[in-house]
C-alpha cells in the first residue's frame, strides 16, 4: 500500500475504531441510510419551493440534474475505473455497521450525491435572508455528516468521501454554470425576438 493509502486507512482505522459511542451509531446509521433520511431530501425540496415560488421547479432540476451527474462519475465511471476495495473488506479490523455488497470504494456516491445538493442549495440561497443562509448551511453540514457517516459505519475511506464531495460541488457548478448559458443564450435570446415581434 503506498504511503497516501497508509495514511488514508490509518485515519479511517481513528474514525471508524475509536471515535465512537453506542449513541453516535445510531445517528450514523439515520444518516447513511437513505430509506431512514429521504425525509430530509423533501423537507428540502419544499423548502426550496417555498421560498422560490415557481423558479424552485428550476433550483429542483438543476439539483436533480447535478445528483445525476456526480452519482453517474463516482458510480458509473470512477469505481469501476479505479477498483479500491471497500475498507471493510481489505481491513482486519473494521467495524462494519450495516450490510455492504462487494462493490468498489473510490469514490463515495453518498457524499458525492449529498454534496451536490448541498452546493446546489449554496448556489440559491447563500445570499438569501438569514432563514435561507441557515438553510444553506444546514445542507452543507448534512452533507459532510453524511459523507462522514460513510466512514464511521466502516464502507469508505476518507479519501473516498473527499472525492465524492469534490464531485458534488463540481457537478453542482458544472450544471449550475450550463443551465446558466442555456437560460442566457437560448431562452432569453427566443423571448427578446418573439417582444421584437
Amino acid at each position: 500500500m503506498s504511503l497516501a493509502g497508509e495514511i488514508d486507512a490509518g485515519i479511517f482505522r481513528w474514525i471508524n475504531l475509536f471515535m465512537v459511542h453506542p449513541a453516535l451509531d445510531d445517528l450514523m446509521l439515520f444518516l447513511t441510510t437513505f430509506k431512514l433520511s429521504a425525509h430530509i431530501f423533501l423537507l428540502a425540496a419544499l423548502f426550496i419551493l417555498v421560498r422560490k415560488q415557481r423558479s424552485g421547479i428550476a433550483v429542483l432540476l438543476i439539483a436533480l440534474l447535478s445528483v445525476g451527474l456526480a452519482d453517474y462519475s463516482a458510480s458509473g465511471i470512477l469505481k469501476p475505473l479505479v477498483q479500491r476495495i471497500r475498507p471493510c473488506f481489505a481491513l482486519d479490523t473494521c467495524r462494519l455497521l450495516v450490510n455492504q455488497s462487494h462493490s468498489f470504494s473510490f469514490a463515495s456516491s453518498h457524499a458525492a450525491n449529498s454534496a451536490a445538493v448541498a452546493s446546489v442549495v449554496w448556489i440559491f440561497f447563500h445570499r438569501g435572508e438569514f432563514v435561507e443562509k441557515l438553510f444553506a448551511v444546514v445542507m452543507i453540514v448534512y452533507a459532510v455528516l453524511v459523507g462522514y457517516s460513510r466512514i464511521y459505519v466502516g464502507v469508505h475511506y476518507p479519501g473516498d468521501v473527499f472525492a465524492g464531495m469534490l464531485i458534488g460541488c463540481m457537478s453542482a457548478a458544472l450544471i449550475y454554470l450550463f443551465s446558466s448559458w442555456l437560460f442566457k443564450n437560448a431562452v432569453q435570446s427566443s423571448m427578446l425576438k418573439r417582444g421584437e415581434d
